[in-house]
This record gives structure tokens, sequence and C-alpha cells, in this order.
């Protein structure tokens, strides 16, 4: 690996190289109040960012893996979304001080950190991460279309296509009118889910009591591989991505005090909007624990079938179709976030640059590919068991994603004054190893049942 220049940072003792910014159309683009007595303020400018990137914490794909975690298991797998959310929280805070701090989104930075064939490798991983995240977004959405509207399975996953426009639209308002939309969708989806739990009446105990990890998770096979799938889920690889990019929407002052006050604004902000992933991803294992384990149906692994049963079994119709809304809004939402991660990784490892619908549909159209094969031949639990595995897929990808955030943040001549701390350091190490392991165990367990 060869390492960056002193003079790649702007704070490391010399003048930047010259580069494209990240997202052209978008950098700094939004402006930050200026002043010591206006926090709040510039707290409200900064807050957006945190949204986009909780956006991929909730997606299809989490309720896959959520569902069959909570009806087969009960609440025991809520300690997993708890740690999930705290390693999440920690890396996004890190991936937003790298934006800050270097001007560079994570892509870009691994362009100037490492050899050639470690940044095309690093750039394929993530890549296929973002394909896997996009087939549950098909998966999803077209699961939406069929329960709410009848549209067969094969023909949603088509339709799919179809949002490239919406995203086309959407950017051409600006990117504070593209926040404002996902933030309104976040909102009708933590709605959903508040209604639903009042409904099913969940034991404040087994919460309690799942919020506190359990040694079978890992003894367990078949928990392992949920609770993996959970982790892949919840902490997104291509969300470090994003995350060191978006932030540089902000147009803040570039001092040295600046940029700590806005390292610390953006880490307020993605910590607030993570927490609301955490409440809608608490709510959907939490909903399938509540309503199919304690009544004996640990067999529901499908959202189609949790669709079908919230009904009947809590005796609600508004159940159901509540259920579906918040799906629709998820799988769009998470479309146009990962149409941006998309754009900033193909730009800042390849410094390839293309239209963003040519971008859009290239990925849409690798997704839908299998999505429509399955479906056709498989059906229901086909795609169920696509949207499992497409998590599985994201879970091994993220040390990839992982390594080289922690190892460039703790780079002090990358990040200057900014470098992580013992305790950071600590932290992130920590989480790096810990999602290394895990997924060599799942490794070792795939291998030993072929």
């Amino acid at each position: 690996m060869t390492p960056p220049p002193a003079s790649s940072s702007p704070l490391a003792g010399g003048a930047a190289a010259p580069r494209a910014p990240s997202l052209p159309g978008a950098n700094r683009s939004i402006s930050v109040p200026a002043g010591a007595g206006s926090f709040w303020r510039k707290l409200g400018a900064f807050a957006g960012p945190g949204y986009l990137v909780a956006v991929g914490y909730m997606d299809p794909g989490n309720w896959a893996t959520d569902l069959a975690g909570g009806s087969a298991f009960g609440y025991t797998l809520l300690s997993v979304i708890l740690i999930s959310n705290i390693m999440a929280m920690v890396l996004q805070a890190l991936s937003a001080k790298l934006g800050i701090v270097t001007e560079l989104d994570l892509a870009q930075a691994c362009r100037e950190q490492y050899s050639t064939p470690v940044r095309w490798m690093l750039w394929v991983l993530c890549e296929l991460a973002i394909i896997a995240c996009d087939l549950a977004e098909v998966i999803g959405t077209a699961i939406a279309l069929q329960l709410l509207f009848g549209i067969p399975l094969a023909l949603g996953v088509c339709l799919t296509a179809v949002d490239v426009m919406l995203i086309l639209l959407l950017q051409q308002y600006g990117f504070r009118k593209l926040e404002a939309f996902i933030v309104a969708l976040l909102i009708i989806i933590a709605g959903c889910f508040a209604v639903e739990l009042f409904l099913a009446q969940p034991s404040l105990a087994g919460i309690a009591a799942g919020l506190i990890p359990k040694p079978e998770i890992v003894t367990n096979p078949a928990m392992l591989y949920v609770a993996i799938g959970i982790l892949g889920a919840t902490v997104m690889p291509h969300n470090l991505y994003l995350h060191s990019s978006i932030v540089q929407t902000r147009r803040f002052d570039r001092s040295l005090e600046g940029r700590k006050e806005a390292v610390k604004l953006a880490t307020i902000d993605s910590s607030v909007a993570l927490m609301l992933a955490l409440f809608i991803n608490g709510s959907i294992l939490v909903l399938a624990a509540a309503t199919f384990h304690t009544a004996g149906r640990t067999d529901v692994a499908e959202i189609q079938d949790a669709y079908a049963l919230l009904t009947p079994m809590l005796g609600a119709s508004v159940a159901s179709i509540l259920f579906g809304i918040a799906l629709l809004a998820s799988g769009q939402n998470s479309t146009l976030t990962g149409t941006l991660a998309g754009q900033i990784v193909m730009e800042g490892f390849l410094d390839l640059r293309m239209p963003v619908w040519m971008r859009r549909m290239i990925t849409r159209l690798i997704a839908i590919v299998p999505a429509a094969v399955v479906a056709t031949w498989y059906g229901a639990s086909g795609t169920a068991q696509l949207l499992l595995a497409s998590q599985v897929v994201l879970s091994l990808q993220l040390p990839f994603a992982v390594y080289p955030l922690v190892q460039i943040t703790s780079d002090r001549r990358r990040m200057g004054s900014f470098v992580n701390g013992p305790v950071m350091k600590i932290a992130a190490w920590t989480i790096c190893a810990a999602v290394i392991t895990l997924n060599c165990v799942l490794l070792g367990q795939v291998a030993g049942l072929l």
C-alpha cells in the first residue's frame, strides 16, 4: 500500500492536491449560519445527512432479517439490533469526520491511500454491496406493490426501474429538497410502526430482556445466521462512503475551530437520526415477536406472510395496510440514497463520471435480473430467501469498508489534530475486529454445510 503524501489533507501542513469535489453539483451548496450564538440554527442547517444515512439502516433488507429474527427467536435478537446501532453511530461519526476534515469522501481517500490493485479490489467489493442493497430495495418495493395494489411480483420487480425518473426529478430541486422528501418518508414509516406497536401490545419485560446479549446468539447456528444478517442490514457498507460525501454539502467555516464545530454538529445529526433507525428496526422485530412468536408462528420469515397475518392476529385491518405503506416508503427511500452512494463510489474510486440516470439504470438492471428470475420461478419464498441472503452478502463486505475508514481516521498525517484519540481507536478497532470475527464464523458455518 502506498502511504499518502503529507499534503493530501488541508490540515496536514501543506496545500491539498487539486481534485474534483465529492458530489460536485451539491458540494457546499447549503450555507451554515455564522456566529457564536446560533448553535440551534447551525444544528438545523446540519440536520439532513444523518437522515439520508439512517435510511440505509431501515431498508427492506432490515425488514426481512428483523421479521425472521422476531418470529423465530422472539425478543432475543433485539440486543443484536441495539449493538449494531451503537456500532453504526461510531462508524458514521468517523465517516462524517473524515469528510469534514479532509474534504474527501471515503472512496477518494482510499484512492489516495492505497495502491491500484487494492483500490480496484475495494471498488469491486463496494459495487457488489451496492448491488446487494439494491436487490433488497427491488424486492421490497415489488412486494409492497403486490401487497397494496395486487401487482404480480415479477411485474413489480420490472416496474422498479421507473424510480430513476423520481430520483432525477428530486435532484433538480436541490439537495435540501431531497433531504426533506426523505425525512417525510421516514416520518411516515415511524408513524406506521408506532400504530402497529400500539395494536400489538408487546411485552415490556420481554423487550428489556431482549436488550441483554445472550451466548446462544453465537452458539446457535440458525440464530447466528440471522444475527449476522441483521448486522449486515444495519451497518451498511455503502453508508460509510455516502456520509463522508454528503456532509460536504454544508458550507461551514473551514478554519480549525469551524471544522471542530462541524464535526460535533454532524455527529449529533447522525446519532439522532440513527436513534430513529433503532426505533424502526426494533419495532419490526418486536412486532414480529409480539404477534407471531408468542402465538407459536415461528416460521414467519416472509414479508408477504407478515402482511397477511397482521390483520387477523391483531384484529385490525389497518395493521396490514400500514405495514405495506411503510414498506413501500422504505423501498423508495433506500433507492434514493443508494443512487447517491453509487455515484460517490464510482467517482471516488475511479474518478469516472457518468450521468446519474445511466449509473442508476446500470445498477438497477443488475439487481432486477436475478430478482425477476427468482420471482418468476420460485415466487414469494424464493424472493424472501434472496432478500435475507443479500443482507449476509452486505455483512461479508462490511470489513472492507470499516477497515479503511478506521485506518485512515487513525492516521495523523491525514487527520492532523482530528486523528482518533485512544478511546476512539480502541472502540473503532474493536468494532472492526468484531465484524471480521463474526464473518469468519459465518463463513466457517457455510463451508461446513457445503
